[in-house]
């Protein structure tokens, strides 16, 4: 399991894509109130930022949204090389940590989307003998994150009366077995939280949602698990492929769902 303290303080690479300052869009005023033509966005105009964006799931999620047009910012501990999107490094075990990500990311644009999939696993230890280290990594790494970076983007979603937040769960949320406490316990918090924020921002143009995954075919987990069979694995581009959706006008109306992606698992 890394070490998310040894993540670099919030930092934007300068060689990523340029500002895109100009997507942003000016109301005008009529009798009936002031009209916002960014009241809702498609994908090609949204800023979508994309926490652990470098990881398996994460190279295949942030690839799906630039293929739609949209301008991704991606974040991820530490970046060691050029991108053909906008690259933030970052600590997210902080809430300035957060904020510093959000401050930078509206550099590129408003932020039209939060898609997080930071998480972390750690198992095989029935209760009786789960550490303390090992419940408070699980409940840092898996919702501490979350709250933080949500928290974060909620200021300017708010005040553009628009947003999609969209986290990445875990079928143990809700189907919970033998020896992995910690790790279900905080994914189950991570859907308590973002249905509770869904009842928070119904009226406000933002939606909020979860997708659960099985287990995703990456290759760290088929380092970890090389017996397994990949084929009834969840492919990262499946799950990538249902996170712009979500984002995209055409799931307006959706807000609150908890989404399972299982494949044949």
């Amino acid at each position: 399991m890394p070490n998310f303290r040894q993540a670099l303080a919030a930092r934007v690479c300068l060689e990523t894509r340029p500002s895109q300052a100009a997507r942003r869009c000016s109301g005008y005023t009529t009798n009936a109130g002031t009209h916002n033509p960014c009241a809702t966005r498609t994908i090609e105009l949204m800023g979508v930022v994309i926490t652990g964006a470098g990881g398996g799931l994460g190279t295949a999620v942030t690839r799906a949204f630039a293929d739609a047009g949209a301008t991704v910012i991606a974040v991820d501990r530490a970046w060691h090389e050029s991108k053909p999107f906008a690259t933030i490094s970052a600590d997210l075990t902080t809430a300035e940590g957060c904020r510093a990500m959000i401050e930078h990311a509206s550099q590129h644009g408003p932020i039209d989307a939060l898609v997080h999939l930071v998480g972390g696993f750690r198992g095989g230890s029935p209760i009786a003998e789960t550490t303390d280290g090992d419940w408070d990594m699980m409940m840092s790494v898996n919702v501490r994150i979350a709250f933080n970076a949500i928290r974060a983007a909620l200021g300017p979603m708010l005040k553009a009366k628009r947003g999609r937040i969209v986290a990445i769960g875990s079928r143990a949320a809700v189907e919970p077995s033998p020896k992995f406490a910690a790790y279900a316990v905080s994914k189950a918090a991570l859907v308590a939280l973002i249905t509770n924020l869904a009842a928070e921002v119904k009226d406000s143009g933002i939606t909020a949602n979860a997708v659960l995954p099985s287990t995703i075919d990456t290759p760290a987990n088929r380092a970890a698990m090389p017996h397994a069979d990949f084929s009834k694995w969840v492919a990262p581009e499946s799950i990538a492929k249902l996170l712009v959706w979500l984002c995209s006008d055409a799931a307006a109306d959706i807000n609150g769902a908890i989404i399972p992606i299982y494949g044949r698992a």
